[in-house]
């Protein structure tokens, strides 16, 4: 058996393609799928399947078209409602890709269709988990309200597809889910990329022993809302998306952006924070190229609004490929010549002011601190005193006391350069993002609480 993991990091997303005998699968595509075409040809196997654990609503993945460039079945649960052509598998259905069994084990609870696969490669087996089973965790269950379940009628499905079908697997199994640390679809999955049911019986706090009452209980407190993009990619999903060659977008000079601006265009600048803190069109939003900029992305931003992208010229089209895999489409276009055109047309820029650690600390008498982590993070370790706001849209509505010098801090620097854009955007002005974040502060030696 060919067996070969596609991570994509800036969405935490692991995909799969399976071989054996010129025939391959292909498990929860990533929407640019040439990579998938290449390891094909490379292989010299023929894409006899397109699988989908489920209806995914943190990106928007490739099945249609890779299906259409391959001739291949798509292959998705029957309860996912799917509006493409497809093969709706049920519980025990098997796929034969040459030698390797490909067998379906019905697991709703993160959705109602998910389905988790048991690769059969003679003695060997693993199962690929997609979004229910993670690595020290497991799915979220409250991402299908609008299909009329509650969250806790979810997370006794996914009790029992955890109990009755997954751990009743051998402990040698191999676990390869859909997802790794820092996806939203989970709560505190790990960094590892694949396990074994054993290993994940004994250390998975989700799989410890408890009742089902416990299990929900549990499953249903503290979740933190859904990103706004994730409904509309579970529908863009179910329908299937458009190749991924028909999203496009043009260069723009400074005037257009300008005019766009006035027009209600939200201005993404895509530099790291030092550059963006050195000099930004004013009003534009700060999300990195270097971190998770699509799941961000997504979150921040509407897909209604027109999008003008600031990067510089080789990066201009990779910002906007990651917008379309979580479908943002609405991208007029990239400011030609970057932010050096926008200076050259006699236009302004703002900057947005950098300290250190020690700058921090030495003032922490006079400033507010807003740390835009995670809960979790937050609980783990925090500079005294600061308030904790999770980075999202609500941070758009955030009450703050302007009067008063306002230090903006994460893990690293990357989530609070946005976080301050998008209050700067606001109008406040006396804005201050710590550079290296909580984890330069613990390391000079400051304490937390």
């Amino acid at each position: 058996m060919h067996f070969k993991q596609f991570y994509l990091n800036c969405l935490a997303h692991a995909s799969y393609f399976i071989g054996s005998n010129g025939e391959a699968a292909v498990v929860d595509p990533q929407r640019d799928v040439q990579q998938y075409l290449d390891e094909a040809e490379r292989t010299g196997m023929r894409i006899r399947y397109v699988i989908e654990t489920h209806l995914h609503a943190d990106f928007v993945s490739g099945h249609c078209e890779l299906a259409e460039k391959t001739g291949a079945q798509i292959v998705i649960g029957a309860a996912a409602g799917a509006e493409f052509a497809h093969v709706a598998a049920k519980d025990g259905d098997e796929l034969r890709v040459g030698e390797v069994v490909l067998r379906a084990i019905e697991t709703p609870g993160h959705t109602p269709e998910s389905i988790c696969w048991l690769v059969i490669d003679g003695e060997s087996k693993r199962v690929l988990t997609g979004d229910t089973l993670f690595i020290g965790d497991v799915g979220r269950p409250d991402l299908a309200g609008s299909r009329g379940f509650t969250s806790a009628q979810m997370a006794a499905m996914m009790y029992d597809s955890l109990h009755h079908k997954l751990l009743a697997l051998d402990d040698a199994v191999e676990v390869w889910p859909a997802h790794g640390a820092g996806s939203a679809c989970g709560k505190n999955i790990s960094k590892e990329r694949s396990s074994t049911i054993g290993a994940q019986r004994r250390m998975n706090y989700a799989l410890r022993p408890m009742s089902r009452d416990e299990f929900v209980a549990m499953m249903t407190r503290d979740l933190a809302p859904a990103p706004r993009y994730f409904s509309m990619d579970m529908e863009i999903n179910r329908r299937g998306a458009r190749a991924l060659d028909d999203v496009t977008a043009t260069p723009m000079p400074a005037k257009d952006v300008d005019e766009w601006m006035h027009r209600g265009a939200v201005v993404l600048d895509v530099r790291d924070a030092d550059a963006f803190g050195a000099g930004h069109i004013p009003g534009s939003i700060n999300i990195g190229l270097g971190g998770q900029y699509a799941s961000w992305a997504g979150t921040l931003l509407s897909s209604k609004d027109p999008i003008v992208i600031v990067a510089t010229s080789e990066k201009a089209g990779e910002a906007i490929m990651r917008l379309a895999r979580v479908g943002l489409e609405n991208v007029l276009g990239y400011l030609d010549g970057g932010i050096d055109a926008w200076t050259a047309s006699g236009r302004s820029l703002s900057t947005l002011a950098q300290i250190d650690v020690a700058d921090l600390a030495a003032r922490l008498d006079d400033v507010q601190v807003l740390d835009v982590r995670r809960i979790g993070e937050y609980e783990s370790g925090h500079v005294p005193d600061a308030r904790n706001v999770p980075l999202s849209d609500e941070i758009e509505r955030l009450e703050i006391d302007a009067a008063k010098p306002l230090a903006i801090i994460c893990g690293s620097g990357y989530r609070s350069s946005t976080a301050a854009s998008i209050l700067q955007r606001r109008g406040f002005e006396n804005l201050f993002n710590v550079a290296g974040g909580t984890a330069a502060w613990m390391a000079a030696g400051f304490g937390v609480r």
